[in-house]
């Protein structure tokens, strides 16, 4: 079964304050947490927010390079996390984390830049950006040469899910159709993870229909 995870995302405290009034609205129990834009402030108000919500299981967080280690036990502990997205300058800052590499898992970019510190065998795997492949495979970049070189010796455990622009050649963060996510069908099997979180701005009953979309195409897809 397809695991499409609706997720509290945004750039400021509006949108994931308004992401988690839908939420307790629909009861809703499981999530993703994207933290890339939310600075210590701002975590620690939507962390007394959650204890309160009806979310009892958050399977994937994205962090940012400011997160400590209480954070991520605070995951673990209260939400029985496994999954902590990274990104490709983040292997300068592992130390930080120490005793949880085997948790957190790699997204890379499409801009052509990998850097000699990024070495995904250190940690847990990948996470695969769906859109961040689908553009790096159509440019012919480093990041897709690196996950196909590596792909059969380290994990794919999980994504992100946005919309993809074919004429740019690049994500789409606020989906307005549902066919920009009919690129998932064109991009190989072992890109996919467990569990795929839709990382879109899009308001939580949008998340719900792309959720619906999305687990029929993808079981048509990786099922057959």
């Amino acid at each position: 079964m397809i695991n499409v995870l609706l997720s509290v995302t945004g750039t400021k405290s509006s949108d994931w304050a308004e992401k988690l009034k839908e939420i307790n609205c629909y009861k809703i129990k499981e999530i993703a947490i994207f933290l890339e834009s939310f600075d210590k402030k701002e975590r620690d108000n939507l962390y007394r927010l959650l204890l309160k919500s009806t979310i009892k299981n958050v399977p994937f967080v994205h962090l940012r390079d400011d997160v400590i280690k209480d954070e991520i036990e605070f995951f673990i502990n209260r939400f029985q996390t496994n999954y902590f997205n990274i990104h490709e300058d983040h292997f300068k800052k592992l130390d930080q984390w120490k005793g949880y590499w085997d948790k957190l898992y790699l997204e890379m970019n499409f801009d052509n830049k990998l850097s000699k510190d990024v070495k995904v065998r250190r940690i847990g795997g990948f996470c695969i950006d769906l859109a961040h492949l689908k553009a790096a495979i159509n440019r012919g970049t480093k990041e897709a040469s690196y996950f196909f070189a590596e792909k059969e010796t380290s994990t794919t455990a999980c994504n992100h899910l946005n919309g993809y622009d074919p004429l740019a050649m690049k994500d789409i963060h606020d989906v307005k159709k549902l066919k920009d996510f009919d690129y998932l069908t064109s991009l190989p099997k072992a890109a996919f993870g467990k569990i795929i979180a839709l990382e879109v701005y899009n308001s939580i009953k949008e998340q719900i229909k792309f959720r619906e979309y999305v687990s029929r195409l993808l079981e048509n897809y990786l099922l057959k």
